[in-house]
This record gives structure tokens, C-alpha cells and sequence, in this order.
């Protein structure tokens, strides 16, 4: 569906020179229920206990959501050795390995699990799949926080990692191994689509998900850019370069035929030189980017062009999690 949502008619002489810029707004974009709930973990936290809560590795892959989280008394590190014996901690929206909650009940330090609900359930998949026998094959991104969390819930072996469709072409296990796949959760649909195939072909046995692991959040908003990439000339996500979702939405509006595409993480960055010859950019965000960024790449492009916003919706997000009862949810 696309529906004109508003315009920008700049007055005066100034305006009138202005080039045309149409920017075609994907909806869903931004926040997803889980970035919107791991945030707010934090907040309730800081109400709860008190300045600071310490959070173990970025809550969500945005250093303006980080910094706005600082500002009001987090602090962010790596592990939780660098937490002090009397301090709460918040674990990232991404998942952890079972080693560091069971490090944090060690020392009786006091801490909330901020892992998303559908990460949450990759791990359950896991478990059960390996107290079923088989062996885990994950399909992910090495050296990625969530693909860290996930094999950290199993023993050393239990899973391997494919990231691409030569890696599962070259996979090699027993003959009698029995095999279960699970995904990370921000991969790209299309691009798992042809790994998984290249396995079941392979192993025709394999065990599938019960429902997809690819999250809700990750579909749509890679939907969203596929629905107008074939109209834009150029395609601009705002996000993080550490951000898995928001990498791969510069990838599929690539493959969907809008070659010229960039990662911006503020309105600051836009290289307009770049955009010289753009009349109609598509504009999207990643799951843990806030919706104040993509307005302020939209009010940039307002005072280089004369905008007009059109927005190309292909469905409407509902979800909604739980806080943890720990912060009285």
C-alpha cells in the first residue's frame, strides 16, 4: 500500500531552487518489541535500584540508545567481571551464554536478563533438540553477540556454525549423526532460504524449526525494503554498522534491485554529493534504531531539497513483551 503522508513545500526563492527529493518511508521500520522492551528493562531498572545499572555489552546495537541510556546512569561493559559485587546488571537483548548468569548467581550479584522473547525461544529450540540427540547446525554470523549467546547454551560441539551456502555445501558429519537446524534472528530471509535448501538437500533428514526463527521484526521491515527498492533510486538505512538487521536491509535492497545503498547512522553522515542525482529515496531503519533518527535524516534532506514523504506500508506490527517480573511486570 502506498499512501502520501505529507509534504514539504519550502517558500521563497530558496525553496523554488530546491531539486524534488520523494522519500519513500518503509513501514514497519525502527524499534522492534524486543528493543523496545530491553530499553525499557534498563529504564525500570535505574527506577528500581538506583544510579548505576550496569549492562553487559550494548542492550541494543545503537550508540544513541546507549548514550541516552548513560546519560541516565548506566554503564555499559564487556563482562561482568567489571561489575562490582553490590551493583545490578542488565544482559543484552541478545542473548548470553549460560555461563554468565550462572557466573552473576556465583558472586549474588542481582541481575535481569534482557534477552528478546524470540531469542529466547532459539534457545529453547536448542536444548530441546539436543536432548533429542541430534546435532545442532546454526545458521548465523560468527563472532555476532546473539550467535555467541546461543552456542553458549549448549556443551563445547553440540553446534556448528554455517554462514553461507559454501559452508553448508562443505559440511561434514557421520552417517548416522542425526541433525537439527535453528537460525539467528536477524539473518537474511532470502539468504537462510538458500542455506536451508543447500541442507535439506543434503541431509534430507534434518529437523526444521517449528516456526520460523528468523524474527517477526527481521521479515517485515526486509519486506518493507523489497516493496520499494524497485522505485527508489537510492536506498538510505538508518542504523548501526554492528547491527545485524540493519546491515542486512542494505544487502536485500541491494538484491532487490536498488544498487545504490548506504548504513547512516545520523542525519550528519548523508554524503549529499552521493544524492545529487536521487529524486526518489527509500528510507528505512533497523530494529534498534529510535524513530528521532529517521526524522533527522528526514529534516536533513528538507534543508537540501524540497521533500515530499511518501510511505510504503506492508503491514502493521502489534507485538508486545513482558517485563520481567523481577521489575514488577
Amino acid at each position: 500500500m502506498d499512501t502520501q503522508v505529507s509534504a514539504d513545500r519550502a517558500g521563497g526563492t530558496a525553496g523554488a531552487a530546491m531539486a524534488p527529493l520523494t522519500i519513500l518511508l518503509a513501514a514497519p521500520r525502527g524499534f522492534c518489541a524486543g528493543v523496545d522492551r530491553a530499553i525499557l528493562i534498563v529504564e525500570r531498572a535505574l527506577q528500581k535500584y538506583g544510579r548505576p545499572v550496569y549492562v553487559r555489552h550494548e542492550i541494543v546495537h545503537n550508540r544513541y540508545v546507549v548514550e541516552g541510556l548513560e546519560a541516565k546512569g548506566a554503564i555499559f561493559v564487556d563482562e561482568l567481571d567489571q561489575v562490582p559485587g553490590n551493583a545490578p546488571v542488565v544482559f543484552s537483548a541478545h542473548g548470553v551464554p549460560k555461563s554468565v548468569p550462572a557466573e552473576a548467581e556465583r558472586r549474588s550479584l542481582t541481575y535481569v536478563d534482557a534477552t528478546c522473547p524470540l531469542v529466547s525461544k532459539v534457545h529453547l529450540e536448542a536444548a530441546r533438540h539436543h536432548q533429542a540427540g541430534h546435532t545442532i547446525v546454526l545458521i548465523g554470523h560468527a563472532g555476532h553477540p546473539e550467535v555467541i549467546g546461543t552456542m553458549g547454551q549448549l556443551p563445547d560441539g553440540a553446534v556448528i556454525l554455517v554462514e553461507n551456502t559454501a559452508q553448508a555445501e562443505r559440511l561434514a558429519v557421520a552417517p548416522a549423526t542425526k541433525l537439527a537446524y535453528i537460525t539467528q534472528t536477524t539473518l537474511s530471509v532470502d539468504d537462510t532460504a538458500a542455506i536451508v535448501a543447500v541442507l535439506q538437500r543434503r541431509f534430507p533428514g534434518i529437523v526444521c524449526p517449528r516456526k520460523d526463527d528468523i524474527c517477526y521484526a527481521t521479515t517485515n521491515r526486509q519486506a518493507a525494503v523489497k516493496a520499494m527498492a524497485a522505485r527508489a533510486d537510492a536506498v538510505v538505512v538508518v542504523g548501526a554498522p554492528n547491527s545485524s538487521n540493519s546491515m542486512r536491509l542494505v544487502e536485500v535492497a541491494r538484491k532487490a534491485g536498488c544498487a545504490k545503498a548506504a548504513l547512516v547512522q545520523r542525519g550528519s553522515d548523508i554524503d549529499w554529493a552521493w544524492l545529487a542525482d536521487v529524486r526518489h529515496l527509500g528510507l528505512t531503519a533497523g530494529a534498534s534504531a529510535p524513530e528521532i533518527l529517521v526524522q533527522e535524516v528526514i529534516d536533513a534532506c528538507r534543508r537540501h531539497r524540497r521533500v515530499t514523504v511518501e510511505e510504503i506500508t506492508v503491514t502493521e506490527e502489534d507485538v508486545r513483551f513482558n517485563l520481567p517480573r523481577a521489575l514488577g511486570a
